[in-house]
């Protein structure tokens, strides 16, 4: 199956920041300066300045291709994608779909439309955040179908999952580029899977877990199916790899990768879940201090696994707080690695009032998102640092007065959050044109 393009689309929006021009009399930056003398510039070899812009920013690198024929085909170039892929610096940015309130943690989207009107034909959009400038994009998604949903993201791609019972379709598309490859459907019919997903530069993993329908009217979460492929040649379809702990209550979501491994929650009593890729095997992480956490997360931040949580126990010695603990190398035992300022946290307390928050990790940044608000907190690993976020101005009254990545609240939208790394080529879904050749199905 090929990949399907839609080279024409343009996929920014203008960010929701001003930048003030301001002019003066000033001869400094006049044209009549040597450092802009045009003569200079006209002379400076291409493959230079194709190098100076792959280190654009994404969206700097749109309002570049409007210059000139050439640089608006840059984007087609297999030298300059080539380039691009090897000196472009990663961006840790966060990808939000509006879905309305939630029920029973399955998450039920909503189409989006630049003129605010939602309809079932309306073009998929999306909100883009770059936490190092704090501006907001919009993104469009033209080619989705209807029925479907954003269910995990790794590499710049985003994996769509379908949202009918019965065996799952999954789509993978480039925002940034405007393409769309579909994969193989799953074995096992299912209703609202776990969805995990990791893209290298040469490979694709992607693992689809729980929700499995046993009657038209029941679902129990038993099995794993996996999906691989990778520039070495070795690919294998859909396959039912391992079976998943007893009795446990898988949370309906996305599953958060770390080294090999995916990991997410399960309830009652809550713990961690651990799948390891390569021996196709899940087990049980025991989590700190489970009894006391409100509103646990699992993100990825600088190659760890960190769980965050609200701390609440009466008879505790310490005041209430918001607790991150990483896993450690060990793969067994947590270690508390920050926590949230004490006056800061009765202020988040005090807006989140009880609703719950959840959290979207991505590089030294995290997101928090407060349920049924439009507040949300960054925090930066490398500076140590918390800062309130901008609402989102794309979404009908600054984000429907909701915003949260998962989890309760009342009526209107709220938003859903991944993590996202702008690129322009993901040169490894070339690797599913292999698709139409036979496969053989891999079962462990």
């Amino acid at each position: 199956m090929e990949a399907y393009h839609n080279p024409m689309s343009i996929p920014f929006a203008f960010p929701f920041c001003t930048a003030s021009i301001t002019t003066g009399t000033t001869n400094s930056m006049q044209t009549s300066s040597p450092w802009m003398d045009t003569r200079i510039w006209s002379r400076l070899p291409q493959r230079l300045v194709d190098r100076v812009i792959a280190f654009l920013p994404p969206a700097a690198f749109f309002r570049s291709r409007s210059v000139c024929k050439r640089w608006y085909a840059l984007l087609f170039s297999h030298n300059f994608l080539e380039l691009y892929l090897q000196v472009s610096p990663r961006h840790h940015w966060f990808l939000f779909f509006k879905h309305k309130s939630p029920l029973d943690n399955n998450f039920i989207y909503k189409k989006g439309s630049a003129n605010g009107n939602d309809n079932g034909t309306s073009t998929e959009e999306g909100y883009a955040f770059d936490p190092d400038t704090l501006n907001w994009y919009r993104l469009f998604f033209p080619l989705v179908p209807p029925g479907f949903s954003p269910a995990s993201s790794s590499g710049g791609l985003i994996c769509w999952v379908s949202e009918e019972a019965g065996a799952k379709n999954l789509l993978l598309s480039n925002p940034l580029f405007g393409s769309l490859t579909p994969l193989p459907s799953t074995l096992r019919p299912r209703l609202f899977p776990s969805v995990g997903l990791t893209v290298t530069n040469s490979s694709i993993d992607i693992v689809v877990a729980g929700d499995d329908l046993i009657s038209p009217y029941a679902v129990k979460n038993l099995t794993t199916e996996s999906f691989h492929i990778d520039g070495g040649g070795f690919y294998s379809k859909w396959g039912t790899t391992s079976s998943l702990p007893t009795l446990c209550s898988l949370e309906s979501g996305r599953m958060v990768h770390v080294q090999g491994r995916f990991y997410c929650m399960t309830y009652s009593p809550f713990s961690v879940l651990s799948y390891d890729i390569s021996t196709n095997y899940w087990c049980k992480v025991q989590a700190p201090m489970r009894r006391f956490l409100r509103s646990p997360s699992l993100v990825e931040s600088k190659g760890k696994l960190i769980l965050i949580a609200a701390v609440e126990k009466s008879k505790l010695n310490v005041p209430r707080s918001l607790r991150l603990w990483a896993l450690q190398d060990c793969g067994t035992a947590w270690a508390e690695t920050e926590r949230m300022p004490q006056q800061l946290y009765l202020q988040f307390a005090e807006v989140e009032g009880g609703r719950g928050f959840d959290c979207v990790g991505h590089g030294e940044f995290i997101f928090i998102l407060v349920r049924g608000s439009d507040k949300a907190l960054l925090f930066d690993f490398y500076r140590k640092r918390w800062a309130w976020v901008p609402p989102c101005p794309y979404v009908r009254g600054n984000c429907g007065g909701n915003i949260g990545a998962q989890g309760g609240g009342g009526g209107g939208d709220e938003l859903h959050g991944f993590v996202y790394e702008p690129r322009l080529a993901t040169p490894v879904t070339g690797l599913l044109e292999q698709l139409t050749l036979p496969f053989q199905s891999f079962n462990g």
